[in-house]
């Protein structure tokens, strides 16, 4: 279903502009996870395991296409 919006969403946009709206989205995702982390003093390994495991699921819901 996700893989159909994002199909959708990218050919509206067009190619170029989607990457570069997907990039920002990436960042701010990371940015936000990266608070979280610093908010409950999680560490840096696990920081990156939840970066990690995001990029998994976005790939599996096609956001990374």
């Amino acid at each position: 279903m996700f893989r159909v919006v994002i199909n959708v969403v990218k050919n509206v946009m067009g190619a170029k502009e989607y990457i570069k709206f997907r990039g920002k989205a990436i960042a701010l995702h990371s940015q936000v996870i990266g608070e979280f982390c610093k908010y409950v003093g999680a560490s840096q390994k696990v920081r990156q395991g939840l970066i990690r495991t995001a990029k998994s699921n976005g790939s599996k819901l096609g956001f990374l296409d």
